[in-house]
């Protein structure tokens, strides 16, 4: 007996299904979902054929319809180790089952009948799942962004000190990237396809032969089956299968989310460095084995790693599109089994840990402000320039003076010393008047620009609308990280 069969935890097993993607969408890319597909895909044939005048009998339609979710798996994949063709063992197997239906099921139909339209239906159904989560992620990063908009915060260029931005404002730049992120998927799902019913190489011969040369009702069939399983569009042309540049489409715009969230993620774990923002810690989470004090920001992390891996996956699809041979080749079959769904469970897993972040984060506002007292001497030393000159003083000369004392300064910070820029500037006598019409009102709060407005503009010009067209609605499956 093979070790793996009597002991599971002797065989290998993709961390995406046992690990970290959730259960709706391995129920998606399950085989009972994508085995059940290919039954309603023969239903649907079977059902236009009879509509369209083919002899096939009421009871031998009744009879598949009542074994749509039975599928004998064991006898199925014994079939297939004899036969070697994985729809043709499936097709015994319904016959099995089904005696009057399996005389006239995939009538007419190549294998990519099956395969091809019933990955598109994963397909579909997993664009749509992804676009909720999306949507709870930028709900949440929306409600930072709003709480947090008017927070001054260090700015960072270069990861250098820079001018003062907003914790909300910051939030408000992951959560325009996510917003994209989302318009794409919503433009991709809504041109996405079905491959219809188009023969052995596309041309629909068999299906032409079938109805004796009646083009009008080979036309008729392909829309009736498309609208049976819930599609409004097809591809005008095909090879045997639909053209493989969709799969390239699809997993560009899941490469999209992992890169809005791979920036997030290392935004994230800098800020939690800083100990100025930080993801959520569980009250018995154990950041490391050896070191019990610290504090390991594991879920951006993991986002990251899946991130990476989701980014690197969505080049097989364009590979794959750029290698087909004439109408098809079978090079295609088992990297686009890999590649696309472990693209989905990988964009899943991401967004169920993008949600459990950004409705967790926390904001360490005296240690934010600390560093905003730190630098704002800094910040204001353009405001003080531009008050000298305006009184009269030379601009070069001034900005000399200023730049000495802020290198000066910025030394005495690195070696623990407080910001003694002021006191520095202050022998000379036009920046000092500057600093002292000034000093009463340098607050952090007024070198942030506008940024607190531009978060709320955004939030009301672009994120509400696009929430109200989508109410919000609980996920069936509880998200767990």
């Amino acid at each position: 007996m093979d070790a793996s069969a009597a002991d599971p935890h002797s065989d290998y097993e993709n961390p995406l299904s046992s690990r970290y993607a959730s259960p709706a969408m391995r129920r998606i890319f399950s085989a009972r979902f994508r085995f059940g597909q290919w039954r309603r895909l023969w239903l649907a044939l079977a059902e236009a054929e009879a509509e369209l005048g083919l002899p096939i009998e009421a009871a031998a339609l009744e009879e598949l319809r009542q074994r749509l979710d039975d599928i004998p798996f064991e006898r199925a994949e014994a079939l297939e180790s004899e036969l070697r063709h994985d729809v043709m063992a499936h097709i015994h197997a319904l016959r099995e089952q089904c005696p009057k239906a399996g005389r006239i099921v995939h009538l007419g139909a190549t294998s990519c009948f099956v395969t091809d339209n019933s990955e598109l239906i994963q397909i579909r159904a997993g664009l749509e799942l992804l676009l909720t989560k999306l949507r709870q992620v930028i709900r949440a990063l929306a409600d930072f962004a709003r709480r947090e908009c008017e927070t001054p915060t260090v700015g960072y260029t270069h990861f250098q000190p820079a001018q003062f931005t907003t914790v909300g404002k910051r939030a408000a730049l992951w959560l325009q990237d996510f917003v994209e992120d989302h318009e794409e998927l919503a433009r991709v799902a809504g041109i996405l396809r079905f491959r219809g019913v188009k023969g052995t190489t596309g041309t629909q011969d068999s299906f032409l032969k079938l109805f004796g040369g009646d083009a009008a009702k080979v036309v008729e069939l392909e829309r009736r089956v498309a609208a049976k399983m819930g599609f409004s569009r097809t591809w005008p042309l095909t090879g045997q299968t639909y053209p493989r540049k969709q799969d390239a489409v699809v997993l560009a715009a899941l490469s999209g989310i992992a890169q809005s969230a791979g920036k997030f993620s290392s935004d994230l774990r800098l800020l939690c460095h800083l100990q100025e923002v930080e993801e959520p810690f569980g009250k018995k989470q154990i950041g490391s084995s050896a070191m019990a004090y610290k504090r390991n920001p594991m879920r951006s992390e993991r986002i990251a790693a899946l991130a990476r891996w989701l980014i690197t996956l969505a080049q097989n699809p364009a590979l794959t599109a750029s290698t087909q041979w004439f109408e098809r080749t079978l090079d295609d079959s088992a990297n686009r089994r890999l590649a696309n769904g472990e693209g989905f469970l990988t964009a899943d897993a991401i967004l169920d840990l993008m949600i459990n972040v950004t409705k967790g984060l926390v904001v360490q506002r005296e240690v934010i402000a600390r560093r905003v007292a730190e630098q704002l001497p800094f910040i204001a030393s353009e405001e003080i320039l531009m008050e000298a000159v305006t009184r009269g003083g030379d601009r070069q000369m001034l900005h000399e003076e200023i730049r000495t004392a802020a290198l000066a300064a910025a030394e005495a910070l690195k070696r623990g010393g407080a910001n003694d820029f002021f006191a520095r500037i202050g022998h000379e006598p036009r920046l000092a008047a500057a600093l002292r019409r000034l000093e009463p009102d340098l607050r952090a709060e007024r070198f942030v620009g506008r940024a607190p407005a531009q978060v709320l503009e955004y939030l009301q010009d672009v994120v509400e609308p696009l929430l109200s067209r989508h109410p919000a609605s609980a996920l069936e499956d509880h998200v767990s990280v």
